[in-house]
């Protein structure tokens, strides 16, 4: 009998998409920590998993055809998983292309653009004293966010959820929407994302995914202190790293 899937896992908004997408489908999964503070998503072992050196990914031993499969990139591992038990992604072709507008729209615009602000907003300062060098990105991503909570906002009027049903849109959107205020972007101006974001919040699948980051000590970024900056050279500043055959 094939084993759970093995979730390559860190404690981030991309991570937590894949449990809470493994909760609501009632899928067996088990935790391989990647502490990317410390650069796990380097090693050999999990770029022949991952090439792009980020985490989630995923290996289901009982791929298609009964053969083990690897995948990276959170939507990706969604698409695949809703496919595979057939929940939470519609098969009739207009609900799905319906759902994939939204799945796409997280990856390429909320995910990338709220990653961004926070690092702007929370990270930059610890690496750039000089504040002036970080207030452009900072203003500039923070009105991009506001702009696509305005986005979302106008989707749910009328709707519990993005798609209408409960998704893996939902999943992956979820994770990245504060539901509280934060420095320049207030939630209460978006009501109908507050009200999801309770809605989903609020399901016990989403709580018991959001329960498994208390087994792992995340890297606190924004320290002065030497894992704190250790951490921070691990992660920000990245360029292609050649391979065996390039060097």
């Amino acid at each position: 009998m094939p084993g759970p899937i093995e979730i390559y896992y860190w404690p981030t908004p991309n991570g937590h998409k894949v449990t809470i997408a493994c909760e609501e489908m009632g899928l067996a999964y088990e935790i391989k920590p990647v502490n990317i503070g410390r650069g796990d998503q380097f090693e050999p072992e999990f770029l022949a998993i991952s090439p792009n050196n980020r985490m989630p990914a995923i290996v289901d031993p009982d791929g298609p055809g009964g053969a083990p499969i690897a995948i990276f990139e959170s939507g990706a591992i969604l698409q695949y998983l809703g496919r595979k038990t057939g929940r939470f992604y519609p098969q009739d072709e207009r609900a799905r292309v319906k759902v994939d507008e939204w799945v796409f729209w997280q990856m390429a615009n909320l995910g990338p653009m709220a990653g961004q602000r926070n690092h702007f907003r929370n990270y930059a300062p610890s690496v750039c004293p000089d504040q002036r060098q970080v207030a452009y990105g900072a203003i500039r991503y923070t009105n991009e966010v506001h702009r696509l909570y305005g986005v979302l906002d106008g989707q749910l009027k009328d709707r519990d959820f993005i798609c209408g049903d409960y998704t893996i849109a939902d999943m992956l959107t979820w994770p990245w929407m504060a539901g509280r205020t934060t420095s320049a972007l207030d939630i209460e101006e978006f009501p109908h994302v507050k009200a999801w974001h309770a809605r989903v919040g609020a399901r016990e699948a989403v709580q018991r995914a959001m329960d498994r980051p208390r087994e792992f000590i995340a890297s606190g970024l924004q320290g002065q202190g030497r894992e704190a900056q250790d951490a921070r050279s691990v992660l920000f500043g990245q360029r292609a790293r050649k391979t065996e055959e390039a060097k």
